[in-house]
């Protein structure tokens, strides 16, 4: 539905008003599935094809599409791309960073992201912890909000591995049951996380993602990996 108004304005009921158009009043609370209020104007919703053409007519509305499940992909190494370790760095200037992982959550006990040495959390951070069961965050990781399960933490592996590629500490000796052993590190180790779980056992969905954004970019995050 575009961007938000700068006038004082409800989003939520504004998308409520706007579904009651093609519902019946109960209906239209019941299917709303996500209204998006803090970085971009929509809502995510239950529809009959009769229903989204209806509302794709409206004059409010800018578009409507499907969610999607996604599956998940990963990266290469930064060595491959002409990033080597001895690259000058500012961590002064880096620690300031902080990247949003759209994925499928974080470890928060791997050596990739212990927060020994980490200065305080940037003063341009305006999210929060809402991190679930058995999840802390650190100076390291000073985000984490979860869409699908009862936590942020990563039992899937994906989301530690696509955020310790882009914001993972140094961590000699590392290695896969003895082979390959080395220094694994992300691109910009002094950078913070911020980690938005949208991925479960069954994929990721596109309505989820959008919350992600939607969160991501109005808790201040300096960039977003999103490796789906």
């Amino acid at each position: 539905m575009g961007s938000l108004p700068k006038t004082q304005y409800s989003p939520t009921s504004h998308h409520l008003s706007v579904m009651k158009q093609v519902f019946d009043e109960n209906d239209s609370i019941n299917s709303l599935i996500h209204s998006y209020k803090r970085s971009f104007n929509g809502f995510a919703a239950m529809l009959t094809n009769q229903q989204k053409e209806k509302l794709s007519q409206m004059e409010c509305v800018v578009s409507v599409f499907p969610s999607r499940n996604l599956q998940l992909h990963t990266t290469r190494s930064w060595d491959f791309i002409g990033f080597p370790e001895s690259v000058k760095r500012s961590r002064a200037i880096e620690s300031d960073v902080v990247v949003g992982v759209i994925d499928t959550g974080i470890w928060p006990e791997s050596d990739s992201f212990n927060h020994q040495g980490f200065g305080p959390i940037p003063k341009s951070w305006k999210g929060t912890y809402a991190g679930g069961k058995n999840f802390t965050c650190n100076k390291k990781i000073i985000g984490a909000i979860f869409y699908v399960d009862e936590s942020v933490r990563d039992i899937d592996g994906h989301g530690t591995h696509t955020a310790s590629i882009v914001a993972g500490n140094n961590v000699p000796s590392a290695r896969f049951y003895g082979l390959a052993q080395g220094t694994a590190r992300g691109g910009v180790p002094s950078a913070r996380i911020a980690a938005y779980k949208v991925c479960g056992e069954l994929g990721c969905t596109s309505h989820a993602i959008m919350a992600a954004f939607d969160n991501a970019i109005a808790d201040g995050v300096s960039l977003l990996s999103v490796s789906l």
